[in-house]
């Protein structure tokens, strides 16, 4: 495993946008940004039963947007939501989200992937370590690091339902993760990854340096953090469910390009290629 320090900027320029001079010192300081309860709960309500709703509507097709548990039915995730449902069609779009990306990337920004990620309780599994980048750049062809994701909590996330935790300062360091990524690697990676994920030794290095957080707070708090940011999540063995909608905002200066592993693009509904710049 080759640790390459960062190349890219964190932070594009001085668009405007919605976040503080701090908020943004900070996102480029630790490679992330909490803003709790930044939806009310009128919002989340709505949000929340439109995501539910649609995930019993898709559960019961074969559509490949729709990854489930490993070796069961339960849904993990439902990807491309923002094209499949109006309402998060409408949501990544919001001026208190996209602006916010807008502001960080420095410019217009487009959809690069959208997903509903569900853990319930008892039974949601573990998210591997990783960072996005890895697999974007070598699976996707995403040539630089200009891209942020956002995660919107619809349930309230604690220490006992598995919430995501986050590496600070590891969006400096990119780590390219051994072995060569096997043909539709995507079809097993979406359930569970084996493929792109650091060693322990690289992982223990980037937190004896940066140390460990974890994304903790009432329903419709958001997450911002950079495409290179380390992260994962354990499992759900508690009652509580843990639902985020995810959107990943590229810089429209950022197109993708031919993967850089030298495999088939992973499909459209998991990376927008031709995706258009958000009205």
């Amino acid at each position: 495993m080759e640790t390459v320090e960062r190349q890219d900027p964190v932070v594009y320029g001085t668009h405007p946008g919605p976040l503080t001079a701090e908020q943004i010192d900070f996102y480029d300081k630790n490679g992330f940004l909490v803003l709790p309860a930044y939806f009310n709960a009128d919002e989340v309500a709505r949000y929340r039963d439109e995501a539910l709703r649609a995930a019993v509507a898709l559960a019961a097709t074969e559509r490949p947007e729709v990854v489930r548990e490993p070796g069961g039915e339960i849904v993990r995730s439902v990807f491309a939501i923002h094209t499949l449902n109006e309402t998060f069609g409408t949501l990544c779009r919001t001026p208190r989200l996209a602006d916010a990306a807008r502001q960080i990337l420095g410019g217009d920004v487009a959809i690069h992937q959208s997903r509903i990620n569900f853990k319930p309780g008892f039974h949601g599994k573990e998210f591997s370590w990783h960072s996005d980048f890895e697999t974007w750049h070598v699976e996707d062809g995403m040539p630089r690091m200009r891209a942020v994701s956002c995660s919107v909590i619809l349930s309230e996330n604690n220490e006992f339902n598995g919430p995501l935790m986050l590496v600070p300062g590891s969006h400096r360091t990119y780590l390219t993760c051994v072995g060569k990524t096997p043909k539709d690697h995507y079809k097993l990676s979406l359930r569970k990854q084996e493929y792109g994920v650091p060693s322990d030794e690289a992982l223990k290095e980037l937190v004896d340096r940066g140390g460990l957080e974890s994304f903790k707070g009432p329903a419709g708090s958001v997450l911002f953090f950079d495409c290179n940011t380390m992260h994962g999540s354990g499992s759900n063995i508690s009652p509580f469910p843990r639902n985020n909608v995810f959107f990943v905002y590229n810089s429209v200066e950022n197109a993708l390009v031919e993967p850089f592993g030298g495999t088939e693009p992973r499909p459209e509904f998991i990376a927008h290629r031709n995706a258009e710049p958000l009205g």
